[in-house]
C-alpha cells in the first residue's frame, strides 16, 4: 500500500491595504479596515473577487474572513463580496463635490389672493428679501383684466452650496369680481417651462446643462376663514395638482385660535379628499415603508397653519422673528405658535430634492409623453437654430 500523501496547502493571498489617501470607511461599510502588510512589505495585490451565487452551477466559494452564512446572504442578492478596498463609497463625496460646483436650481410659485402675506412667507422661509413685496393696486394704477405671472429670480449660497431660486408669484389670483378660469393663465405658465425643457431635449445639440425653469413646488395660501375651501381653492387645486406639487398652506394663522385652527384643518383635509384633490406628498410615490412612515406624518400635518414675517423682536432675551400683537408676540419659528417650522424643514431640508426628482420623473414625464403621442414626436431644431441657443 502506498503512503497517503497530504495535500498541499497554499497561504492565503495577502488583502491589500486600504491606500491612505481615502478615507475610512463608513459604519455600515462591510468593508473592515486594513492593515499595513507583515513586516512593513508592500501588500501582494488580491485575487479576483469571488463571486457569490455566480451561475452555471457552480457552488459559492466562501471568501477569505467569511463566513458561510454571510455568503448565504449575499448569495440570496446575487452580489459579490470583495477581498480588499476599492473605493466606491467614495461615488457619494464625489457627486457632492460635482453639485457644490454646478449648484441647483429651485422653482417655487406662491398663489393666493392678495394680502395673505405670500412675499413675506417666502422671504422668511429663505432668510432673505427674494420675493418683492407689492402692496395691492394703488387708485391709478389699472387692475389687469387676468392673473399676471411675475418671477423673481435670486443666487442664495450657505455652506458652500450655491443655488439659483425662482420665485413665481401670481398677483391678481382670485381678487376680480368674475374669477372663472382664472387659474388658466397659471396652468399655461406650467406647461411653457415643461415645453421649453422638452424642446432643449430634442435639440440635436445639446446644452451641457439645460437650464431648469419648470415649477418644482406651488405653495396654494388659503385664506384663515375658518369654514371651509372656496369653490375657487378646490377648482384650482383639482385642475393643477396632476401638472405640479401642490402643498396648500392657510395664511395668516395667528388670526385664530388654536381649536379652531386644528377644526380649519381637519374640514380642509376632508373636502381636499371628498374632491379627490392629490397634494404632494403623494401617497402612490412613496418608495417604501420607511418613506411611508415620514410623509405620513406631513400629510397629517396638512394644510400647514403659518405665519410670515421679517420683523425681529425681543423674546426672554433673545431676537427672534414674530408679529408683534398687544398681547405679545407671535414667534414665527414657535412650534407652540405656528407650523412655521415645520413646513420650513419639510419644504428645504428634507424634501427639496424629492420635489425636484417627482417634477422630473412623473410631472414633465407625463407633459411628455402626452406632447409627444399628440404631434407624432417633435422635429429637432435645426443645426443653425441649435448653435444660435447654445451661445
Amino acid at each position: 500500500m502506498s503512503d497517503i500523501v497530504p495535500p498541499e496547502v497554499k497561504p492565503k493571498p495577502a488583502v491589500p491595504a486600504k491606500p491612505p489617501h481615502v478615507g475610512a470607511p463608513s459604519p455600515s461599510s462591510p468593508f473592515p479596515p486594513q492593515g499595513p502588510g507583515i513586516g512593513g512589505a508592500a501588500p501582494v495585490p488580491s485575487a479576483i473577487p469571488v463571486l457569490i451565487g455566480g451561475h452555471g452551477g457552480h457552488a459559492p466559494t466562501h471568501a477569505p474572513g467569511q463566513s458561510g452564512a454571510h455568503n448565504a446572504a449575499l448569495s440570496q442578492g446575487g452580489g459579490s463580496t470583495l477581498l480588499g478596498y476599492i473605493g466606491i463609497d467614495t461615488i457619494i463625496e464625489q457627486m457632492r463635490k460635482k453639485t457644490m460646483k454646478s449648484g441647483f436650481d429651485f422653482n417655487i410659485m406662491v398663489v393666493g389672493n392678495s394680502g395673505l402675506g405670500k412675499s413675506t412667507l417666502v422671504n422668511t422661509l429663505f432668510k432673505s428679501q427674494i420675493s418683492r413685496r407689492s402692496g395691492g393696486w394703488a387708485r391709478d394704477e389699472k387692475i389687469p383684466k387676468t392673473v399676471e405671472i411675475k418671477s423673481v429670480a435670486h443666487f442664495i449660497e450657505e455652506g458652500g452650496v450655491k443655488m439659483k431660486l425662482t420665485v413665481i408669484d401670481t398677483p391678481g389670483f382670485g381678487d376680480l369680481i368674475n374669477n372663472d378660469n382664472c387659474w388658466e393663465p397659471i396652468a399655461k405658465y406650467i406647461n411653457e417651462q415643461y415645453e421649453k425643457f422638452l424642446k432643449e431635449e430634442v435639440n440635436i445639440t445639446r446644452k451641457k446643462r439645460i437650464p431648469d425653469t419648470r415649477v418644482h413646488c406651488c405653495l396654494y395660501f388659503i385664506s384663515p376663514t375658518g369654514h371651509s375651501l372656496r369653490q375657487l381653492d378646490i377648482e384650482f387645486m383639482k385642475r393643477l395638482s396632476h401638472s405640479v406639487n401642490i402643498i396648500p398652506v392657510i395664511a395668516k394663522a395667528d388670526t385664530m385660535t388654536i381649536d379652531e385652527r386644528q377644526d380649519f384643518k381637519q374640514r380642509v383635509r376632508k373636502e381636499l379628499e371628498m374632491g379627490g384633490i392629490e397634494y404632494y406628498p403623494q401617497k402612490e410615490f412613496d418608495d417604501d415603508m420607511e418613506d411611508k412612515s415620514e410623509n405620513d406624518k406631513i400629510r397629517e400635518a396638512v394644510p400647514f397653519a403659518v405665519v410670515g414675517s421679517d420683523k425681529e423682536y425681543q423674546v426672554n432675551n433673545k431676537r427672534v422673528l414674530g408679529r408683534k400683537t398687544p398681547w405679545g408676540v407671535v414667534e414665527v419659528e414657535n412650534p407652540n405658535h405656528c407650523e412655521f417650522s415645520q413646513l420650513r424643514d419639510f419644504l428645504i431640508r428634507s424634501h427639496l430634492q424629492d420635489l425636484k426628482e417627482v417634477t422630473h420623473n412623473i410631472h414633465y414625464e407625463t407633459y411628455r409623453a402626452k406632447r409627444l403621442n399628440a404631434n407624432g414626436g417633435l422635429h429637432p431644431i435645426s443645426s443653425n437654430d441649435t448653435i444660435e441657443s447654445n451661445l
